[in-house]
């Protein structure tokens, strides 16, 4: 079985996702069940969309489309086997209600509507302080 979760090795979470350093978003796996993932990024100044004490609006939407590949990449990884190559296949709705600044922790929600034949699609609610500042609605693609 794998590892117990919450899982705060960035690492580690880093390698269940097909993106690579410096474009990692996601640095926490807080909790996953067949139709839900938690994951977290701690917002810090060397992330590429950092700027002017902010964390972006397309970080944040980066964050929530890797929290998707999270979710996909801890499956794979429980069936050990390697994690597919992903990409956002349509944005249905972004809300961005607040951009978080440096330090906080962004605790993102991706809960899977429907799954078929490698695409994904999810409601996504991200939080800080348990206030939400980013909601939307996307289709993940596994490449195939």
């Amino acid at each position: 079985m794998g590892k117990t979760l919450p899982i705060l090795d960035a690492a580690f979470v880093g390698n269940l996702i097909p993106q690579k350093f410096p474009f990692v978003m996601v640095d926490k796996l807080l909790s996953f069940d067949e139709n839900q993932v938690k994951a977290g990024l701690t917002v810090s100044s060397e992330n590429i969309f950092f700027n002017e004490g902010k964390f972006q609006e397309s970080g944040l939407i980066e964050h929530m489309a890797q929290s998707v590949a999270l979710f996909t990449g801890y499956q794979y990884y429980l069936k050990n086997e390697p994690a597919p190559t992903g990409y956002i296949g349509s944005i249905k709705s972004i809300e961005i209600l607040d951009l978080p600044s440096l330090g906080k922790n962004i605790e993102t929600t991706v809960n899977v509507l429907h799954e078929f034949m490698g695409v994904t699609l999810v409601d996504i609610s991200a939080k800080v302080d348990d206030k939400e500042i980013a909601r939307g609605q996307m289709k993940t693609v596994l490449a195939q």
